[in-house]
């Protein structure tokens, strides 16, 4: 079992910065992917970058360029550094890890809203 703790969610102004951290626990070992999805109110949940445990990294294309993904394998942890945030970035953000036997884990969400 996996276990994963959010933090790093808030209040920003439009063209401002927050960085989200999530913490594994539990069986790390096994964790292979690690991912950042949000959903907006009305939304569905939508994948926001996702990172290998080589460090290999892919991006929404409403996110290139203004996120940056990465992870800390000692740590367990994976980060999501969001820049020039928008208030169409305002959403609940949660992170999701996926282990070598393709199962998948959610934390529990951290609110991110951008006021413009």
């Amino acid at each position: 079992q996996v276990q994963l703790v959010e933090s790093g969610g808030g209040l920003v102004q439009a063209g401002g910065s927050l960085r989200l951290s999530c913490a594994a626990s539990g069986s790390t070992g096994i964790i292979t992917r690690m991912a950042w999805y949000r959903q907006a109110p009305g939304k569905q949940r939508e994948l926001v970058a996702d990172i290998s445990r080589g460090h290999s990294a892919n991006y929404a294309d409403s996110v290139k360029g203004r996120f940056n993904i990465s992870r800390d394998n000692a740590k367990n942890t994976v980060y999501l550094q969001m820049n020039s945030l928008k208030p169409e970035d305002t959403a609940v953000y949660y992170c999701n890890t996926e282990t070598i036997f393709r199962t998948a884990q959610w934390g529990q969400g951290t609110q991110v809203t951008v006021s413009s």
